[in-house]
């Protein structure tokens, strides 16, 4: 009986140990993933010095684990030629008794416009990050849609009029090589 209980010990601890390496290599390949979400397991198993069955597992248990959300581009929509106009609207809510925001941040959730949602420390409750084909688009939607909310106590909307920084990346294109060079 002691032999049985020490084998399954040894399991538990192997299962374990199995844990915390593949949480380390996690690590390593989210922030590859950041960085470039196109790598290929191969490219990132190179960059890393580990397998590419270990990297193919690490990236099966962040997305299983809901850790990656989404693989997706960072346009920037300055660059395109059909633009939506996008808008960050402060909302203010009356929290409600045993459930605060939460009831108010899940109506909120389902509105197509919403890209974003976020709780938020300081002068207002909820930021709100939507895009709409134009202004009045956007302004219809907070007037008629948002703002008669239950719980909505005030909104007050900014309109995105350029970014200059997406997601960690510069949008616009070096300026350093299109300087010339003046000699005196």
């Amino acid at each position: 009986m002691e032999i049985v209980s020490l084998q399954k010990d040894t399991t538990v601890r192997e299962d374990k140990i199995q844990g915390w390496l593949m949480s380390g290599i996690c690590d390593k390949v989210l922030g590859l993933l950041c960085e470039n979400a196109r790598y290929s397991f191969a490219e990132m198993a190179d960059i890393l010095g580990e397998s590419e069955l270990n990297v193919k597992k690490a990236v099966e248990e962040l997305e299983k684990s809901k850790t990656v959300v989404k693989y997706a581009a960072i346009l920037n929509t300055d660059a395109l030629q059909k633009r939506k106009v996008q808008a960050l609207i402060e909302v203010k809510v009356a929290p409600q008794k045993l459930k605060g925001f939460e009831s108010c941040a899940e109506a909120i959730c389902n509105f197509s416009e919403v890209q974003s949602l976020y709780l938020m420390s300081g002068g207002f409750d909820l930021a709100v990050f939507v895009e709409g084909d134009d202004i009045g688009a956007i302004a219809k939607f907070v007037a008629e849609r948002l703002s008669v909310l239950d719980g909505i106590v005030g909104v007050a909307t900014h309109f995105i009029l350029k970014k200059y920084k997406i997601e960690g990346q510069i949008t616009r294109p070096d300026q350093r090589n299109k300087r010339e060079i003046i000699q005196a």
